[in-house]
């Protein structure tokens, strides 16, 4: 019941002659740069918070310092 591969071809074959080669290999390459921009802010975003966690750690470390200073 899967696609096999002669349907693939076919649904190659008509792509192809809908938008032609280069509107292909155009659209395969905006697609491949915005798969690297994603990556990019997702890889951003995680440094981002493990910063962001430590500087909340060390925050509370202070605070907890000057708690124990006045008693």
């Amino acid at each position: 019941m899967g696609i096999g591969v002669s349907e693939l071809l076919i649904i190659l074959v008509i792509v192809v002659v809908l938008f032609g080669t280069k509107r292909l290999r155009n659209i395969g390459g905006d697609l491949g740069g915005a798969i690297k921009s994603f990556r990019t802010a997702v890889k951003d975003g995680e440094n981002d918070k493990k910063s962001a966690d430590s500087d909340t750690d060390s925050v509370d470390g202070e605070i907890s310092s000057k708690k124990n200073e006045n008693v």
